[in-house]
């Protein structure tokens, strides 16, 4: 995941707190401020990305600050934190938070917020891929035709390489190459195999997706060896039932963020759907 970058205006005195409780979440850059003034020119400096803010009630002129925010930057997230009132409503921010700290209330807004931004964009951004894979399941006739329909659609979002491994047998486990999508130099050296010690196998077998590099293990073997750069590979799976693993390659190392996993998700249920149905 691109780490958020959050800007927090609050009270002098209570900034060293929000330091002390928000320096553990690795996925989030905070900057601090004490005065909105500088706060202001901080979202309005293009140098500096802010994705959201948190603001202090107890700052002078907040609500209009807020009021003021919304109209120019209606995209902004704004968490309000208001720590002296019992309840209430966050008005022109999108969140209130009144106990920041307790059961980590403020982070799991902040995270809820994100989360829902992306999928919003993502919904946006994925539908006509979605639509796309949805028609080309359906038109494709035989097993491998639709797992080089799902590998076609893959490569279309902008991935140099795409791969489909299927899970041929679970003790020991081992997969085999059934479609790809990429130059012909790299698919005439991709492995036709796949097996636990590599990344198609991991996923396969944990059900889970993941992004890895050259220096990660484990890794796609074209990566391990540097003729790829990044790899995320996706579960292929229907009602609990394996079918395999999609992965999907850049030639650029640290190209592939996590935001990028879930359109692979979408694919990856579509294809396990249509898989079923096969047989």
């Amino acid at each position: 995941m691109a780490p958020i970058d959050i800007l927090a205006a609050l009270r002098q005195d209570r900034i060293k707190r929000y330091q002390d409780n928000l320096c553990d979440y690795a996925d989030f850059v905070f900057q601090f401020s004490s005065d909105l003034t500088e706060a202001m020119a901080l979202i309005a400096d293009t140098d500096h990305h802010i994705d959201l803010l948190i603001v202090d009630n107890d700052l002078d002129t907040t609500h209009d600050f807020v009021k003021t925010l919304r109209q120019k930057y209606p995209r902004l997230l704004i968490v309000l934190v208001d720590e002296d009132a019992d309840f209430g409503l966050p008005g022109h921010a999108d969140e209130l938070s009144t106990n920041p700290f307790s059961d980590n209330d403020l982070m799991r807004k902040i995270e809820k917020l994100v989360n829902d931004r992306r999928m919003e964009s993502l919904r946006s951004d994925s539908l006509p891929a979605v639509r796309n894979i949805s028609r080309q399941l359906g038109a494709a006739v035989t097993f491998t035709a639709k797992a080089e329909a799902a590998a076609e659609v893959i490569h279309d979002l902008g991935y140099d390489y795409v791969a489909y491994y299927n899970i041929d047998a679970t003790e020991p486990l081992s997969l085999s190459l059934i479609a790809q999508q990429g130059p012909i130099a790299v698919n005439a050296i991709a492995p036709e195999t796949a097996g636990p010690e590599d990344l198609m196998g991991w996923v396969a077998q944990n059900q889970q997706s993941h992004i890895a590099g050259p220096d990660d293990r484990p890794t796609h073997p074209l990566v391990a060896r540097g003729r790829l750069g990044a790899v995320v590979c996706v579960p292929v799976t229907f009602n609990g039932v394996p079918y395999g693993a999609l992965a999907a390659c850049n030639d650029r190392p640290g190209s592939i963020q996590q935001d990028g996993i879930v359109m692979l998700e979408l694919v990856a249920t579509q294809l396990g759907s249509a898989l079923a149905q096969q047989e």
